[in-house]
């Protein structure tokens, strides 16, 4: 994932600056062009991962998780219960 940001990041720069004619309005829009898109992937990054999170199968693989850890606690409480 970091690598299609670096390439959508220099993209943007390569854009702006083959359209670059003045130096400070070209700067302002690149800066503009990445805040922009950062921002932009950031909130669906965000959203997609809230949205993995609370998935149904998220939840279900958390739950089985804490079950088969409890499990283990027990086991290895049983055994050392029996030394």
């Amino acid at each position: 994932m970091r690598l299609y940001l670096a390439v959508a990041v220099l993209m943007l720069a390569f854009v702006a600056y083959t359209e670059a004619q003045d130096g400070d309005q070209t700067y302002t829009q690149l800066k503009d062009q990445i805040t922009e898109f950062g921002k932009t992937f950031a909130e669906k990054a965000k959203s997609t991962f809230e949205t993995i999170h609370n998935s149904e199968f998220a939840e279900t693989t958390r739950s089985w998780f804490t079950s088969a850890i409890d499990k283990l606690k027990t086991k290895f409480e049983e055994i050392n219960q029996n030394k």
